[in-house]
């Protein structure tokens, strides 16, 4: 591929603009000093972090990877705004870590690629920051934990919630006894998604390696309406994969862990547009004295997500259409807290507004924190194991609704369902060759 050259590009969104006033070098830092890592995966959301991770100056982006070389152009131009040296473009990601001045791989590909990925680049002696849902499945997510620790690697999740103070204070304010004993917490995810085209089979594009796309999926003919978004050979869903940001965040501000049962009732009730994976969710996490409900839409257009005008500012949401808002209910007082910088706000008793604390986005600080850590070798803000139990609970919502839509219980210990192998059949997932998650990482 022809080199493409330098030209001022980042992809603008207020939270772009944020993020990179933040990050943006104070001075130049040597070559020696940098953390040098590879992007693994450059569409929207890897293009965004390869720019952000070159806007620091103790980071250097030495490799741009992807199967769709139509990705490059735009993924080079966000890292060439920020660093005068141009990371090598290469189509499979072995390159990166098979080159030992590679520190640490970015993870960002569709979500059957999550764990493989992960795992070789652990094993290559790689730290990871690896987007979410952390992985496709229950058993996935536990091999993933168990390589991080075996061979001692900083794995971060992209939960970049976890790093928001707001957050952190609104924890700190509930576990202080601000809204009394908590018995019950409300996850609204309610969204617009558009359909998904079917699509006929077609020649596969130039400048596309396809049957590595597939990676460790079934090969199928290729289609532009099979994406992965909505397949369950690829892809988590649309709900678990944007909604586990606030599962996440719903985990962190109570402090639990894994649920002792979960249900679900859920199904594709509104698209006709072949998809495999619900539309629709009401699930329901039980922590002995308290429920986590989940209640989650892809067809709610009055459902809005926080305005890129509210978030980074001192403004609170419109609480009662806010998409991703999160509804803390306790014996002496109830918190809203919404996602994206939406900030918090407590009433008491008698509904009487008590306290506000606006919030800003955790984005910068969270990969400032992931690349603090791979020099520090302290766990990160989001840790894979962290990232495990709250992509869990999608994964215990998905599987539900596949058996029948009834209560499971789940051992965390054996990473199971006792006694139940119309569940277990779901824990994992059928491999091609070569592209297979090992049972000994």
């Amino acid at each position: 591929m022809k080199p493409i050259g330098r030209r001022e590009f980042f992809r603008n969104s207020a939270g772009a603009a944020a993020a990179l006033s933040l990050l943006a070098p104070g001075k130049s830092v040597p070559a020696s000093d940098r953390v040098r890592i590879g992007i693994m995966g450059v569409g929207g959301r890897g293009t965004q972090l390869a720019g952000w991770f070159a806007a620091m100056p103790d980071v250097e982006v030495a490799y741009l990877c992807d199967v769709n070389q139509r990705r490059f152009e735009r993924s080079l131009e966000a890292v060439s705004a920020h660093q005068d040296y141009e990371p090598e473009l290469v189509t499979d990601f072995r390159r990166i870590l098979d080159d030992p001045e590679v520190d640490a791989l970015v993870n960002a590909t569709p979500d059957h690629w999550h764990a493989l990925g992960a795992i070789m680049a652990c094993r290559a002696g790689k730290d990871v920051y690896v987007e979410k849902p952390l992985s496709l499945n229950i058993w996935e997510g536990a091999q993933m934990v168990r390589a991080a620790r075996k061979y001692e690697r900083v794995v971060q999740v992209g939960l970049q919630c976890r790093s928001s103070a707001y957050a952190a204070a609104a924890a700190e304010f509930i576990k202080s006894g601000g809204i009394g004993d908590v018995h019950l917490a409300e996850v609204v995810f309610q969204m617009q998604h558009p359909a998904v085209p079917k699509g006929d089979e077609q020649p596969v594009p130039p400048g596309l390696d396809w049957d590595m796309w597939c990676g460790p999926g079934p090969l199928v003919p290729y289609s532009p309406g099979r994406w992965w978004f909505e397949r369950w050979d690829y892809s988590t869903g649309g709900i678990a994969g944007d909604a586990v940001h606030q599962l996440d965040l719903a985990r962190m501000l109570l402090d639990i862990g894994y649920p002792e049962a979960a249900y679900a009732d859920g199904g594709v009730r509104h698209f006709d547009d072949g998809r495999e994976i619900p539309d629709t969710q009401i699930a329901t996490f039980e922590y002995g004295g308290l429920t986590l409900l989940f209640k989650a839409t892809l067809w709610t257009p009055y459902m809005k997500k926080i305005p890129h005008s509210i978030r980074d500012s001192d403004t609170i949401p419109a609480w009662e259409n806010c998409s991703t808002k999160i509804v803390v209910q306790g014996t002496a007082g109830m918190m809203n807290f919404g996602r994206h910088g939406g900030g918090w706000q407590v009433y008491d008793e008698n509904y009487e507004l008590v306290r506000t604390e606006p919030g800003r986005q955790g984005d910068a600080a969270h990969l400032r924190n992931f690349i603090d850590c791979v020099r520090s070798r302290e766990l990160p803000a989001a840790d894979v194991e962290q990232g495990h139990i709250s992509t869990l609970l999608c994964h215990l919502s998905n599987v539900s609704c596949r058996v029948g839509n009834r209560k499971l219980v789940f051992d965390p210990r054996n990473q199971s369902f006792p006694g139940d192998p119309e569940a277990n059949a779901y824990l994992g997932r059928t491999y091609r060759e070569p592209w297979v998650v090992p049972a000994e990482v």
